[in-house]
């Protein structure tokens, strides 16, 4: 049972970790907003 249970308590550790480093990502980096251009065929805009 010790080694069920020390596994699991690195399973948590580990989950636990990327959960931190996820919500720290989320937090701190703010996305750069930019303008964005998109060229549109003729044949897609359903002209005659």
């Amino acid at each position: 049972m010790p080694t069920l249970f020390r596994f699991l308590v690195i399973i948590g550790l580990v989950a636990g970790a990327v959960y931190a480093a996820m919500f720290a990502l989320a937090t701190f980096v703010e996305p750069e907003p930019r303008e964005i251009t998109v060229t549109l065929p003729a044949s897609r805009l359903g002209g005659k």
